[in-house]
């Protein structure tokens, strides 16, 4: 009963946790059968990680092989699953760049996520800006970062959904634009590494954005060994409404807007404010 009124008060949001690997194949496997059972869960729109087409620990000449374009064999069986399902789907991709090289010279792919309606293919990308050079890791020698563009958003539910990716959380601006693009939720598959203090990072940069922002966050992460795992989805009062430990699951909140109206009638913070975001 209270699952049924859950679905009643709001559109149902997932986070899909898993571990994608060099098996693009299983991936998309793995993608199905996940996104099968948010639907199941009572899921509308499902988030899955970053990388979710390809991944391996440590980026190498096989991304560049295993990149793909928009519209390749990832996004069409995304595109081909959103249709069977009806749902929207969110997922990160090895994008190929359609260039022999970048301004320094290396070939690179691009961090892309996409956004997939049902019987309308792609409808939002998203190329990671912040890459991951930190750590001990540099993604940038493998990956170009995107270009500063206007945010891409779309609608599903009568709820504006805006993209970004993973490293981006730390860069508090990145949402702050996508937000003032008018999104309601923001969507952020993840590949977030583990380390000392970095599940405690996870938890705090993803509550922080939504918090500050008065949105959601639906952050979908990698599952261990590699992945930190904790996927959760955020509510604009910085309430973790769900969340998936280190289990390869699904974890399914109900969305609303009238939750973000009256947090932002308690916490007026963006009416508040008195500074824009610029780029650099």
């Amino acid at each position: 009963m209270q699952r049924m009124q859950s679905m009643a008060e709001g559109y149902g949001v997932a986070v899909a946790q898993f571990a994608p690997s060099d098996d693009a194949v299983g991936n998309r496997g793995e993608i199905t059968r996940l996104a099968d059972l948010a639907v199941a869960r009572g899921a509308r729109l499902v988030v899955f990680p970053e990388y979710s087409s390809y991944f391996t620990p440590e980026p190498g000449e096989d991304w560049l092989t295993a990149a793909e374009p928009i519209g390749g064999a990832f996004t069409t069986h995304l595109a081909a699953l959103a249709d069977r399902l009806g749902v929207h789907l969110v997922a990160g991709m090895i994008e190929r760049l359609d260039r022999p090289g970048d301004a320094a010279g290396a070939r690179r792919v691009a961090n892309t996520v996409v956004a997939i309606a049902p019987g309308a293919g792609v409808v939002a990308r998203y190329r990671k800006l912040h890459l991951y050079d930190a750590f001990g890791q540099q993604e940038s020698a493998w990956v170009a970062p995107g270009a500063i563009e206007p945010p891409e958003t779309f609608e599903a539910g009568g709820i504006r959904f805006g993209l970004q990716t993973c490293y981006d959380a730390r860069f508090p601006e990145v949402t702050r634009r996508i937000v003032d693009a008018g999104a309601d939720v923001v969507c952020m598959p993840a590949e977030w590494v583990r380390g000392p203090l970095k599940e405690a990072h996870w938890r705090v940069l993803t509550t922080a954005r939504a918090l500050e922002n008065t949105v959601y966050v639906a952050a979908a992460d990698h599952a261990p060994p590699v992945g930190a795992g904790n996927s959760m989805i955020v509510d604009p009062m910085g309430v973790e409404v769900v969340t998936i430990g280190e289990a390869t699951d699904v974890a399914v909140a109900w969305i609303s807007k009238e939750r973000i109206e009256t947090v932002r009638r308690v916490n007026p913070a963006l009416a508040l404010r008195r500074f824009d975001v610029t780029p650099r």
